[in-house]
């Protein structure tokens, strides 16, 4: 049977009930499933102090499980960055195990892809999208835990997903590239820029997604990434969800779909949107690291490893 580990290496888990409700959801599709002994532990916003969360993942790679599952986001990655053992994690990828997560996990995703070009999965996270509870809406009650979210998790840590559909807006019909897959969220990304857990991925795919960004602030974000030259550098750029966040007044019509066409116009890389990914109920499954193929056929667009 595989085995699942539960880990919390960014914020802390607010209630243990997602938690336990998660390992159950994950146990009823066919993981074996464990929790680190440190998954509950609590320190001002973190789950447990840096020491902790530190040695929480340096625990989880040596034992090398096939899955390690984030249990949440949030933040506290960026304080561990300069400490880990990127050695040891890799090693834990050749051994099988796959690391799973997304938010502040693209921190450790991408330090990972700098340090020793280890491959990892953006998706899922326990509490968010298996521990969630059926949310009312009148009458009908929206699924506690997303089909598509589920189904594909399952199929990539079997190794049957070799491949992810979805539709984005006309005009790039026939777009046929070829490139290594990297990205996440935008804040997160952009706040590796300098430092050595930067992944200098040229002629890659770079997916990005946020959350509580207003359009002008991810506008900001992507245009601090085309001056730094990694727009330009990219084979494709694909956006997931950009959510949660308010209008205000003086947008004046100025939104998500202004945002892109601004930042479309400075860069020779073609930005596709659509990309079912972020925060979410409903997400793909992504191999960060990975070499993927993007083809684009009319609206539709298919990536494959």
């Amino acid at each position: 049977m595989t085995t699942l580990t539960l880990f919390t290496p960014s914020g802390v888990v607010a209630t243990a009930r997602p938690l336990r409700l998660a390992a159950q959801r994950l146990g009823e599709v066919g993981f074996r499933v464990g929790l680190d002994e440190a998954a509950l532990a609590r320190h001002q916003r973190f789950g447990g102090d840096d020491e902790l969360r530190l040695a929480a993942i340096h625990r989880v790679a040596r034992a090398a499980p096939h899955i390690a599952m984030a249990t949440r986001g949030g933040y506290g990655l960026t304080r561990l960055l300069d400490r880990i053992d990127w050695p040891l994690v890799a090693r834990s990828v050749e051994r099988g195990t796959r690391w799973v997560g997304h938010s502040d996990f693209t921190v450790l995703q991408l330090g990972l892809l700098a340090h020793a070009r280890g491959v990892t999965w953006a998706g899922p996270m326990a509490c968010y999208d298996f521990g969630r509870l059926a949310e009312e809406h009148g009458e009908q009650a929206a699924p506690a835990v997303d089909e598509v979210t589920r189904d594909c998790f399952v199929e990539a840590m079997s190794g049957a997903l070799e491949a992810v559909g979805f539709r984005t807006e006309a005009g790039f019909d026939g777009l046929d590239v070829k490139g290594v897959l990297w990205g996440g969220n935008l804040c997160m990304v952009n706040s590796l820029l300098g430092t050595p857990h930067w992944p200098r991925v040229k002629g890659g795919v770079l997916f990005l997604e946020d959350v509580n960004e207003h359009p002008y602030r991810v506008e900001r974000g992507l245009l601090q990434l085309h001056q730094a030259g990694v727009l330009d550098a990219q084979k494709a750029i694909l956006l997931g969800a950009f959510t949660e966040w308010k209008k205000s007044p003086l947008d004046r019509g100025y939104g998500l779909k202004s945002m892109v066409e601004a930042v479309r116009r400075v860069t020779r890389t073609p930005i596709l949107t659509g990309l079912p990914f972020g925060h979410v109920p409903t997400k793909v499954t992504l191999p960060v690291g990975a070499r993927v193929q993007l083809v684009v056929q009319a609206r539709d667009v298919l990536l494959a490893w």
